[in-house]
């Protein structure tokens, strides 16, 4: 017999460590059909998430449903290596010992990572693990394995030897406190409270001078031009004069070009093409310009600009920049504004564009093979909307910087001779075999990005570049589900390298979901301190109601509003079904028979086509990524079909001994043993230990078949229909008209129903507290009268309330929820309030007003049933 509490915490551990023991993640099947899901690698540095939890649940959800419906179900997982997180925590470290990497060296520091990586860097795995994730672990992958770190290097040589990777110098977001290069998705723009210079330039010939206006006034210390619209009258006879630079003693050339707005400021734009990426993309239209870099990798100034300002910081030289040009003369006003401050999400340093040599992917020649397989169906979005970002983000793809400046990481295959020759090779000794004997030879100290060796990940992971069993079997992936704001950084670059290193998409489908966020639709941070730590709702609920709240949750197209108080209602219909298992083995209903039975009760027979369609439903939805009607369908038949209306139903034909008695202990032990099964893939840990609860199994839940049933129709599901329709609107009609719960009405009916009404006789005695049936007219003095498939019904009343008090309370009611609405559809009605109010209040108010109108109709409704 089940405990009389259900408690999450006694039963997950257990049955996750018996799940992974007994290999039932993935138990041998070599003559099913693979189905394959590759999981985002998370960061080796890693804690769950919340953002975490919402995408390893929706991948669960799916292996273990294809699992039940018998295929070779694979979820391959593993972690990434990410370079600079994880040199950031390992160099943390080692500061609090008084070391440093550069004082270690390189070798050192890097088995220093390793020896981290051994002690600490399993920490998100056992969190997973947590949670219910059911992956493949005995194939886990690193993304610095020895054979991973061979395949990356095999990637890097081809795409050299196919004029894909070349060496280019270009602008990068550069980090001054790490000094590399990162991406875009490592910069985080943050609104801080600035400046906006505005500053004078001289003409060269004495004749006046230009505004400019600039937040970062240091920069005009590497000017080469101003720009001036080629549109704008005020300025065409200026285009081809000179700027005498006022700090530098450079003439600058006044140009021409579309990037000056003249509708902006004075419509007059300085040109720094070394630290500006719109400055540069000036540079490329006018050559002529030339660039000047005046930064140092540490953000101090360096000796391209004048003197006084070498070796400052650069917001000490920006300082010195403005007071020096106040002294001149040539500070024409200071702006306060908020602006866009970009900053790397690791490090918090501002981050600067910066001149640099870095290695490249020509991303363009790749990108148009990724574009097309998925115009022509090879894979597809989920929804079908994010297409359209992939193709925007394809159309005007850039250069890819694959090159960091670190030291934990893939370190680029390439090597430079004394003349700088560069020499691209497998390893050093096939360099120095390029080379020639002797030749010394310096191995490029950089690193490669980490999105470089995480794109590789669906088809390195089986074994690629040998063509392995693995690869044949599970290449291309079935799904891959992912957040949308990494469809360019991962979803797009698993494209283009998957096609054009195995003629192969990766992925058939790209399920994106949304972002979770808080209860009231603000994005989670730290620094708001609406971050929800999805372990410590596991803690509090478990992990069943975590993982069935967030694909409730789960619309297409949106993101996760998630209060907390979803989670603990989810925990309450856990209890729920415990409660109704628990009573199941109290009638004596165990496990079902393998087959659906054939009863003759109209309940039972209901109750059976009922749960077919549940498993239609659930089994629809999730063919078509619905998560969150998928858990509708079983939350509705859980809660509402089975223990509200079955259970109930079904007490009065337990209660003996005979064929109606064992008909209905062997239909419910099936309908149960199937709403186990739906539910496993949201709910493992709960459902597998009540399928073990109910008796001896020949395996586990996880291992079982998803059922596939149909059941023929039949009058019964009418009938129960009916009977359900009679007795909720008797139960409505209780509680509107204030009828005492412990009194029992009569029930007045036509003739012709009353024989159906003596079928079902006990069940409304108990369940509508009905006290007996009758075809005679109701006696005068006070009816409830009830529509009910056409027919009408009357409950006696005159006995059992205060008639003359109940319609006036009706009416003081009705009254006040008409008041109510009209006060809001007046509010609704003011173009001021529409104007002030923020959306979610007039969303809130015209909600309040359609339930204050509906309330009015209902007690009105009440009050004319009241004969």
């Amino acid at each position: 017999m089940l405990d009389k509490t259900f408690d999450p915490a006694q039963i997950e551990a257990r049955w996750y460590a018996h799940w992974e023991t007994a290999g039932a993640f993935r138990p041998a099947r070599p003559g099913a059909r693979p189905f394959t899901i590759v999981l985002p690698p998370p960061n080796v540095t890693g804690t769950l998430h919340i953002g975490h939890a919402l995408n390893q649940t929706l991948q669960d959800i799916l292996i273990r449903w294809k699992r039940m419906q018998g295929f070779d179900a694979r979820w391959v997982v593993g972690t990434d290596h990410a370079g600079i997180a994880t040199q950031m925590v390992v160099e943390r470290t080692l500061a609090g010992q008084g070391l440093t990497r550069d004082g270690m060296g390189r070798e050192a520091f890097v088995a220093t990572v390793w020896a981290w990586k051994a002690q600490s860097g399993g920490a998100i795995t056992r969190q997973m693990r947590r949670l219910g994730a059911s992956c493949d672990w005995a194939n886990e992958r690193f993304t610095m394995d020895e054979a991973y770190a061979k395949a990356v290097t095999e990637v890097f040589v081809r795409l050299h030897e196919a004029g894909l990777i070349y060496r280019d110098k270009r602008l990068v977001n550069w980090d001054p406190k790490l000094q590399t290069a990162i991406s875009d998705l490592e910069v985080e723009n943050r609104e801080t409270k600035g400046h906006f210079w505005h500053l004078r330039y001289p003409l060269a010939d004495g004749s006046g001078h230009l505004v400019v206006a600039t937040t970062r006034p240091e920069t005009m210390l590497g000017d080469t031009a101003v720009a001036v619209n080629p549109g704008d009258d005020r300025y065409r006879h200026l285009v081809g004069r000179t700027i005498a630079h006022p700090l530098t003693g450079r003439e600058l050339p006044v140009i021409a070009d579309e990037w000056a707005d003249p509708s902006v400021g004075s419509g007059v734009v300085k040109i720094t093409p070394a630290h500006d990426f719109n400055d540069w993309a000036v540079y490329e239209r006018h050559r002529q310009i030339g660039w000047i870099p005046i930064l140092n990798p540490d953000g101090t100034l360096n000796d391209q600009v004048p003197e006084a300002y070498r070796g400052l910081d650069r917001f000490e030289a920006r300082r010195r920049v403005v007071a020096d040009l106040e002294a001149l003369g040539l500070l024409e006003r200071v702006e306060e504004r908020l602006v866009h401050v970009p900053h790397g999400d690791r490090s918090g340093a501002v981050i600067e564009p910066f001149l640099t040599d870095q290695w490249y992917v020509d991303a363009a020649r790749l990108a148009d093979a990724a574009r097309r397989a998925v115009a022509d169906g090879r894979t597809r979005f989920v929804p079908a909307n994010w297409a359209k970002t992939y193709f925007s983000w394809l159309d005007g793809i850039e250069p890819w910087c694959i090159s960091r400046q670190l030291w934990w990481g893939h370190r680029i295959p390439a090597w430079y001779g004394p003349d700088g020759q560069c020499i691209v090779a497998r390893n050093a000794t096939e360099a120095q075999a390029k080379a020639g004997p002797g030749v010394p030879l310096r191995q490029d100290e950089d690193v490669l990005d980490t999105w470089f060796s995480s794109a590789l990940w669906p088809f390195v992971t089986l074994g690629w570049p040998e063509r392995t069993a693995d690869l044949a079997r599970h290449y291309p992936g079935d799904v891959l589900v992912t957040a949308f704001d990494i469809i360019f950084f991962w979803v797009a670059r698993m494209m283009m390298q998957g096609l054009h290193l195995t003629g192969e998409v990766p992925f058939r489908t790209v399920y994106c979901h949304g972002l979770v966020r808080d209860a009231a639709g603000q994005k989670m941070s730290k620094s708001k301190g609406n971050a929800i730590d999805p372990l410590e709702l596991v803690d509090r609920y478990g992990a069943d109601a975590l993982r069935f709240t967030l694909a409730a949750l789960e619309s297409q197209g949106r993101d996760v509003k998630l209060d907390e108080k979803r989670v603990e209602g989810y925990r309450n219909f856990a209890t729920k079904l415990w409660n109704a298992v628990r009573f199941a083995q109290g009638q004596g209903i165990g496990a079902g028979p393998a087959e659906p039975p054939a009863p003759a009760h109209p309940v039972n027979r209901w109750v059976l086509g009922e749960a077919a369609a549940m498993v239609a439903a659930v089994t629809a939805n999730l063919e078509a990524f619905r998560f969150d009607q998928a858990a509708e369908a079983l939350y509705h038949f859980t809660w509402s079909r089975f223990c509200d209306w079955y259970l109930e139903l079904a007490k009065p034909l337990l209660g003996g001994s005979g064929p109606e008695a064992s008909e209905t202990r062997a239909t419910a032990g099936f309908v149960l043993d199937t709403l186990l099964k739906c539910l496993h893939p949201f709910m493992p840990f709960l459902t597998e230990e009540l399928w073990h609860q109910q008796g001896p199994r020949a395996q586990d839940l996880i291992l079982s078949s998803w059922p596939a049933f149909r059941v023929a129709p039949s009058d019964a599901a009418d009938e129960i229909a009916w009977l359900i329709e009679l007795v909720s609107a008797i139960r409505s009609a209780r509680t509107e008209l204030n009828v005492p719960s412990a009194a029992r009405l009569s029930l007045h009916a036509p003739a012709d129903l009353i024989p159906r009404l003596e079928r079902h006789r006990a069940a409304l005695e108990r369940l509508a507290r009905v006290s007996g049936l009758s075809a005679a007219a109701p006696p005068a003095g006070g009816i409830a009268q009830l529509v009910v498939a056409g027919a009408t019904y009357a409950l006696p009343l005159g006995e059992v309330i205060d008639l003359a008090a109940e319609r006036a309370r009706l009416a003081r009611a009705a009254d006040a929820a008409e008041e109510a609405a009209v006060a809001l559809a007046t509010r609704l009605a003011n173009p001021g309030f529409l104007a002030r109010a923020k959306p979610e209040a007039v969303e809130k108010a015209r909600a309040d007003h359609a339930a204050r109108i509906a309330e009015a109709e209902r007690l009105r409704d009440a009050l004319a049933r009241l004969g």
